[in-house]
């Protein structure tokens, strides 16, 4: 599809997707209302005989058609602009900037400046500043730093500052260390899919695994103090062991789990993804504001460690096939078979 020349086919399927991959590449005309938005405008779907679509805003200006007030899709390239200044700022500036501060530097108010960007890139300016500041904190620790040179070069105003953002993961000497200092508890269950392993530390589980065991997790935490379970840890695994048996119930595991910037925005994503549903990695890439980064789409996945509640089973190729799965493809089709009801 090019800037000039729309396929209508091609541009429908993307309207029925929402992909936003396609947002400022062509617009969609509703003729039973006269307005025109984004492919991935959330509002309802019109019907297809009432859609005609244009290459550009001011082609449907033309034909007597006003942007949607809810996707501004005239806005296209002055929220991508804005959405940069804001990842550039972020980036640049040595301590984090409040909202008010990145809305006057984009002329957005802050409640349109944190829903684009969030739509953008799947997390708030906020959040992007923390999952940014925290893979400094990383490479800072891998390249030798001390904990307290860390702490400050990634951009924290304090080491309180750190510990607070930090309150729901493992402190930075485990990140150095390999667990060093933490206590993680452990078992392994049977279940309908097979032995199950999980772990958890005491803010929430930070692995869940198929037919591994300890050294399998000694592997990931090489330096941790690990300790098969206690009473506390035995409720929690209860819980853990029904969301995967029962998953249509509700449940609120807390989870312990770093990542990068892109592999916190992709984890995210996949928790979004509705119960007995799938996704293909270009949509994960689309819906996180990055269309291209489909392999690295597919590496974040593979780096989670906390299989079902963190859920990239549900992540398909494009063609609808399984695709690759850590812990087997029976597993994989196992849990979507559960999830749908089947």
């Amino acid at each position: 599809m090019t800037r000039e020349h729309v396929d209508s086919d091609q541009a429908w399927k993307a309207v029925c997707s929402r992909d936003r991959s396609f947002d400022g590449q062509f617009v969609t005309g509703v003729l039973s209302t006269g307005i025109y938005c984004r492919p991935s405008c959330a509002a309802r779907h019109p019907k297809r005989e009432n859609v005609r679509f244009f290459a550009k805003p001011e082609q449907a200006e033309a034909a007597g058609l006003r942007p949607c007030l809810r996707c501004r899709p005239n806005d296209v390239a002055r929220d991508e602009a804005a959405v940069k200044a804001v990842i550039d700022a972020i980036r640049m500036l040595e301590t984090a900037p409040k909202l008010d501060e990145l809305a006057k530097l984009t002329g957005y108010s802050p409640t349109h400046l944190q829903r684009i960007f969030k739509r953008e890139t799947g997390l708030s300016p906020a959040a992007y500043g923390r999952a940014l500041r925290s893979e400094r904190m990383k490479d800072a620790l891998e390249d030798g730093a001390s904990v307290t040179d860390a702490i400050y070069d990634a951009g924290y105003g304090s080491a309180s500052r750190f510990y607070e953002e930090k309150k729901m993961g493992m402190k930075a000497s485990a990140w150095k260390n390999g667990g060093a200092g933490v206590a993680i508890h452990w078992a392994k269950v049977e279940t309908s899919l097979g032995s199950m392993m999980v772990a958890a530390t005491d803010k929430g589980v930070c692995c869940l695994s198929f037919n591994e065991g300890e050294q399998e997790l000694r592997k990931r935490f090489p330096k941790a103090d690990l300790q098969q379970g206690n009473p506390a840890f035995g409720k929690l695994l209860d819980d853990v062991v029904s969301q995967v048996e029962q998953p249509n119930r509700p449940h609120n595991i807390p989870l312990d789990v770093q990542g990068t910037a892109f592999q916190e925005a992709v984890w995210q994503e996949l928790r979004k993804i509705p119960l007995g549903e799938t996704r293909s990695y270009a949509e994960i890439a689309a819906a996180i504001g990055k269309p291209k980064a489909v392999r690295a789409v597919g590496s974040a996945n593979g780096a989670n460690n906390v299989a079902v509640l963190i859920p990239c089973h549900r992540v398909v190729r494009s063609d609808g096939t399984m695709g690759g799965y850590a812990y087997g493809l029976d597993i994989k089709e196992r849990l979507l078979k559960k999830e749908s009801g089947n």
